[in-house]
């Protein structure tokens, strides 16, 4: 096995754990509309998503990069595709679980197994999310553990120890030699938010469109005139809801196509 696919397994684990993020306890979300979408560029990247399902809750996304050659499919509640394109690799992988505890201290975490498997080398890697325990809490809260290994013989070649907010390494079991492959501080230490440059060129179905009232007001700490700005947004939904049973439509995606084949969006 070359050096070339570990460098590309390494590369999409660490992209992997990096689109974990703490997430807070008893913040109520944004309900994504039928149809809304989201749409943000950065040089030549370029990332587009739309709510497909409203119930249940179904999102898509699709993203490429045509300097790095790297294009991303996925559906939260499914599985998804990861293309090199410059390294013609594909890589296939699920999302963990989110767990919701409520005693003795109220919490959301990150949970279960995650799976990436390299179609075209026939290497797997298998990560194990912790989220939080009463026993050696700080050494288990947000840890991952997992290892490499080949689809066809099921050897491990590497194993990987860390934290996701912190870091994490893999270690060859051959030599014992490790090797940091994401660090969450370096990581993301850099990012900055997004700006939004043009308001005038946004869709009507953008979310910051869509929500642009209700994020107005909880940037205000206006909670009540928040909830109303939700509902409203909500309410007019359920309206046009009934408008096509009424009239017997049926509500189809602008940018993404169902698959019957493959069940993907």
């Amino acid at each position: 096995m070359g050096k070339p696919h570990l460098t590309g397994l390494y590369s999409v684990v660490a992209w992997n754990i990096s689109t974990l993020r703490p997430l807070m306890f008893g913040v109520a979300p944004y309900n994504p509309i039928l149809g809304e979408t989201h749409h943000v560029s950065r040089g030549t990247l370029n990332v587009l998503l739309e709510q497909v399902s409203h119930h249940p809750p179904v999102s898509a996304l699709h993203a490429t990069d045509e300097k790095e050659g790297t294009t991303v499919e996925t559906m939260v509640h499914g599985q998804r595709h990861l293309k090199l394109v410059n390294k013609g690799e594909t890589y296939v992988m699920d999302h963990p679980n989110l767990l919701i505890r409520f005693l003795p201290v109220p919490g959301v975490h990150w949970v279960g197994k995650v799976r990436i498997h390299c179609q075209e080398s026939g290497l797997e890697a298998e990560l194990h999310l912790g989220g939080s325990s009463f026993i050696s809490r700080r050494a288990y809260f947000r840890s991952i553990k997992g290892k490499v290994f080949m689809s066809s013989s099921m050897k491990t070649i590497y194993e990987i120890n860390g934290h996701w907010d912190r870091v994490v390494t893999v270690k060859d079991v051959s030599d014992g030699k490790q090797t940091v492959i994401y660090d969450a501080k370096e990581a993301l230490s850099g990012l900055k938010t997004p700006i939004l440059k043009d308001p005038e060129r946004l869709w009507a179905s953008e979310s910051s469109v869509v929500w642009a009232e209700v994020s107005k007001n909880i940037l205000s700490k206006c909670w009540d005139k928040a909830r109303e700005a939700k509902t409203a947004v909500e309410e007019k939904e359920r309206e046009l809801l009934r408008e096509r049973m009424a009239k017997g439509e049926i509500w189809v995606p602008k940018h993404f196509t169902v698959s019957q084949n493959t069940n993907v969006i």
